[in-house]
Protein backbone atom coordinates (compact mmCIF):
# COMPACT_ATOMS: atom_id res chain seq x y z
CA UNK A 1 0.00 0.00 0.00
CA UNK A 2 1.13 3.59 -0.52
CA UNK A 3 -0.63 6.18 1.59
CA UNK A 4 0.18 9.87 0.40
CA UNK A 5 0.66 12.38 3.69
CA UNK A 6 -1.09 15.83 2.49
CA UNK A 7 1.09 18.76 2.45
CA UNK A 8 0.85 20.58 5.85
CA UNK A 9 0.73 24.02 4.35
CA UNK A 10 -1.68 24.29 1.21
CA UNK A 11 0.21 24.43 -1.92
CA UNK A 12 -0.69 25.60 -5.62
CA UNK A 13 -3.12 23.80 -7.45
CA UNK A 14 -3.37 21.33 -4.74
CA UNK A 15 -6.51 20.05 -5.04
CA UNK A 16 -6.10 20.00 -8.74
CA UNK A 17 -2.75 17.84 -8.01
CA UNK A 18 -5.36 15.71 -5.74
CA UNK A 19 -7.51 14.62 -7.61
CA UNK A 20 -5.15 13.72 -10.54
CA UNK A 21 -3.43 11.02 -7.98
CA UNK A 22 -6.76 9.79 -6.98
CA UNK A 23 -7.15 9.33 -11.29
CA UNK A 24 -3.68 7.98 -10.92
CA UNK A 25 -4.97 4.83 -8.72
CA UNK A 26 -4.10 6.48 -5.14
CA UNK A 27 -6.01 4.56 -2.93
CA UNK A 28 -4.65 5.90 1.03
CA UNK A 29 -4.78 10.02 1.02
CA UNK A 30 -4.35 10.94 4.78
CA UNK A 31 -5.92 14.36 4.66
CA UNK A 32 -3.64 15.64 7.90
CA UNK A 33 -3.82 19.93 8.01
CA UNK A 34 -3.36 20.73 11.76
CA UNK A 35 -4.40 24.15 11.32
CA UNK A 36 -7.08 24.25 9.25
CA UNK A 37 -10.77 24.04 11.68
CA UNK A 38 -13.43 21.93 11.06
CA UNK A 39 -15.23 24.03 8.28
CA UNK A 40 -12.17 24.80 6.72
CA UNK A 41 -11.68 20.85 6.69
CA UNK A 42 -15.13 20.91 5.05
CA UNK A 43 -14.30 23.21 2.65
CA UNK A 44 -11.02 21.63 1.62
CA UNK A 45 -13.24 18.40 1.21
CA UNK A 46 -16.00 19.56 -0.69
CA UNK A 47 -13.58 20.28 -3.51
CA UNK A 48 -12.22 16.77 -4.41
CA UNK A 49 -14.34 15.03 -6.35
CA UNK A 50 -16.92 12.78 -4.26
CA UNK A 51 -16.01 9.97 -5.56
CA UNK A 52 -12.61 10.00 -4.21
CA UNK A 53 -13.63 10.50 -0.53
CA UNK A 54 -13.66 6.90 0.18
CA UNK A 55 -9.62 7.13 -0.07
CA UNK A 56 -9.53 9.83 2.42
CA UNK A 57 -8.20 9.31 5.87
CA UNK A 58 -8.78 12.06 8.58
CA UNK A 59 -6.12 13.22 11.00
CA UNK A 60 -8.14 15.65 13.07
CA UNK A 61 -12.06 16.47 13.13
CA UNK A 62 -12.55 12.58 13.33
CA UNK A 63 -16.45 13.62 13.67
CA UNK A 64 -16.05 14.32 9.69
CA UNK A 65 -16.89 10.52 9.20
CA UNK A 66 -20.15 11.08 9.83
CA UNK A 67 -20.86 13.34 7.22
CA UNK A 68 -18.45 12.19 4.36
CA UNK A 69 -18.08 8.61 3.24
CA UNK A 70 -14.25 8.75 4.21
CA UNK A 71 -11.56 5.56 4.27
CA UNK A 72 -10.99 6.34 8.13
CA UNK A 73 -9.54 8.03 10.76
CA UNK A 74 -6.15 8.29 12.15
CA UNK A 75 -4.87 9.19 15.45
CA UNK A 76 -1.65 10.80 15.55
CA UNK A 77 0.64 9.94 18.58
CA UNK A 78 -0.65 12.02 21.20
CA UNK A 79 -4.05 11.49 20.60
CA UNK A 80 -3.56 7.94 20.59
CA UNK A 81 -1.89 7.74 24.29
CA UNK A 82 -4.80 10.04 25.12
CA UNK A 83 -7.62 7.98 23.97
CA UNK A 84 -6.71 4.63 23.82
CA UNK A 85 -7.24 2.99 27.25
CA UNK A 86 -11.21 3.82 26.15
CA UNK A 87 -11.72 3.34 22.47
CA UNK A 88 -15.22 2.50 23.05
CA UNK A 89 -16.06 6.03 24.81
CA UNK A 90 -14.36 7.76 21.68
CA UNK A 91 -15.78 5.80 19.03
CA UNK A 92 -19.46 5.63 20.60
CA UNK A 93 -20.51 8.69 18.63
CA UNK A 94 -18.31 7.60 15.43
CA UNK A 95 -20.19 5.53 12.37
CA UNK A 96 -16.81 3.52 11.88
CA UNK A 97 -18.91 0.75 10.51
CA UNK A 98 -16.18 -0.76 7.58
CA UNK A 99 -13.81 2.15 8.00
CA UNK A 100 -10.25 2.05 8.75
CA UNK A 101 -8.58 3.23 11.82
CA UNK A 102 -4.60 3.89 11.70
CA UNK A 103 -1.56 5.18 14.03
CA UNK A 104 1.53 7.29 14.18
CA UNK A 105 4.20 5.97 15.59
CA UNK A 106 8.42 7.10 16.38
CA UNK A 107 9.15 3.79 18.27
CA UNK A 108 8.85 0.26 17.17
CA UNK A 109 8.89 -0.94 20.68
CA UNK A 110 5.64 1.25 21.19
CA UNK A 111 3.75 -0.07 18.04
CA UNK A 112 4.82 -4.01 18.86
CA UNK A 113 3.45 -3.37 22.47
CA UNK A 114 0.33 -1.64 21.63
CA UNK A 115 -2.96 -4.02 22.06
CA UNK A 116 -5.10 -2.04 19.99
CA UNK A 117 -5.75 -3.43 16.62
CA UNK A 118 -5.07 -0.88 14.15
CA UNK A 119 -5.86 -1.50 10.56
CA UNK A 120 -1.99 0.11 9.85
CA UNK A 121 0.28 1.45 11.31
CA UNK A 122 2.26 4.29 10.05
CA UNK A 123 6.63 4.28 11.50
CA UNK A 124 8.68 7.35 10.91
CA UNK A 125 11.12 7.86 10.11
CA UNK A 126 13.20 4.82 8.58
CA UNK A 127 15.25 7.03 6.34
CA UNK A 128 16.02 10.79 6.41
CA UNK A 129 12.95 13.33 5.62
CA UNK A 130 12.65 14.95 1.90
CA UNK A 131 10.08 17.21 3.44
CA UNK A 132 11.51 18.18 7.05
CA UNK A 133 15.12 19.16 7.48
CA UNK A 134 17.29 17.34 9.93
CA UNK A 135 14.46 14.39 10.84
CA UNK A 136 17.38 11.44 10.60
CA UNK A 137 16.28 8.40 9.20
CA UNK A 138 16.74 5.35 12.02
CA UNK A 139 16.66 2.36 9.37
CA UNK A 140 13.79 0.31 11.49
CA UNK A 141 13.67 -3.31 10.86
CA UNK A 142 10.41 -4.27 11.43
CA UNK A 143 10.50 -7.97 10.34
CA UNK A 144 9.73 -9.55 13.90
CA UNK A 145 6.69 -7.51 14.21
CA UNK A 146 3.36 -9.34 12.55
CA UNK A 147 1.96 -6.35 11.79
CA UNK A 148 0.39 -3.89 9.30
CA UNK A 149 3.74 -1.25 9.00
CA UNK A 150 3.96 1.44 7.05
CA UNK A 151 7.34 2.82 6.52
CA UNK A 152 7.37 6.67 6.63
CA UNK A 153 10.80 9.22 5.84
CA UNK A 154 12.78 9.80 2.70
CA UNK A 155 11.05 7.76 0.64
CA UNK A 156 11.55 7.50 -3.20
CA UNK A 157 11.18 5.56 -5.95
CA UNK A 158 14.36 4.40 -5.77
CA UNK A 159 14.76 2.82 -2.09
CA UNK A 160 11.59 0.55 -2.20
CA UNK A 161 13.47 -2.16 -2.48
CA UNK A 162 14.78 -1.02 1.24
CA UNK A 163 11.58 -1.09 2.85
CA UNK A 164 10.98 -4.33 1.59
CA UNK A 165 14.04 -5.93 3.30
CA UNK A 166 12.79 -4.00 6.73
CA UNK A 167 9.88 -5.95 6.66
CA UNK A 168 7.54 -2.52 5.71
CA UNK A 169 4.39 -3.67 3.80
CA UNK A 170 3.85 -0.28 2.12
CA UNK A 171 5.09 3.31 2.31
CA UNK A 172 3.60 6.60 3.36
CA UNK A 173 4.92 9.88 1.16
CA UNK A 174 5.19 12.89 1.91
CA UNK A 175 7.87 15.28 0.55
CA UNK A 176 8.48 12.37 -2.21
CA UNK A 177 5.28 13.51 -4.20
CA UNK A 178 4.69 17.34 -2.85
CA UNK A 179 7.81 18.38 -2.76
CA UNK A 180 8.53 17.61 -6.34
CA UNK A 181 8.36 19.86 -9.27
CA UNK A 182 5.49 17.06 -10.85
CA UNK A 183 3.88 15.41 -7.67
CA UNK A 184 1.65 13.51 -10.59
CA UNK A 185 4.55 11.73 -12.10
CA UNK A 186 7.08 11.54 -8.70
CA UNK A 187 3.32 9.17 -8.09
CA UNK A 188 3.05 6.95 -10.81
CA UNK A 189 6.79 6.42 -10.62
CA UNK A 190 6.54 5.56 -7.17
CA UNK A 191 3.45 3.22 -7.52
CA UNK A 192 4.84 1.56 -10.70
CA UNK A 193 8.40 0.48 -8.54
CA UNK A 194 6.17 -0.16 -5.61
CA UNK A 195 4.01 -2.60 -7.73
CA UNK A 196 7.35 -4.07 -9.16
CA UNK A 197 8.86 -4.33 -5.60
CA UNK A 198 6.62 -4.50 -2.47
CA UNK A 199 4.20 -6.56 -4.08
CA UNK A 200 6.43 -9.90 -4.95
Amino acid sequence: MIVVIAPEQDITNEIEILNKLFQNGLQFYHFRKPNKDYNQHCEYLNQINPEYHNRIVVHYHHELINQYNLKGIHFQEQKRRDHIDNPGQYFKNLNMFGKTISSSFHEPEELEKCYFEFDYHLLSPVFSSISKQGYKGRGFNVNHIDKTIVGMGGVTEYNLTEFKKLGFKGVGVLGGVWNSKNPIQSFININNAFKNTLKH
